[in-house]
């Protein structure tokens, strides 16, 4: 599974990046993410539904919002 690191990006940067990353990959492939933006814990949900992607797990860690996403396939 690959990870993405968006720790000091903010709205909108986290979202884009996670969108470019997961083109790159195929069909139902997983992918982490771990972000510091308060507002990720509001986009990622949405950006899942918004996209057909499926939002695998979603964690608040020691300040870091930890996410995980599989490719709609």
């Amino acid at each position: 599974m690959e990870t993405l690191d968006l720790r000091g990006l903010k709205c909108p940067l986290p979202v884009l990046k996670a969108n470019k990353a997961l083109r790159a990959l195929p069909a139902g492939a997983e992918l982490a993410l771990v972000a510091t933006d308060p507002a990720a814990e509001a986009d990622f949900p949405a950006f899942a539904q918004e996209t057909g992607h499926t939002l695998l797990a979603m964690e608040k860690r020691d300040g870091e919002l930890h996410i995980r996403l599989r490719k709609r396939g």
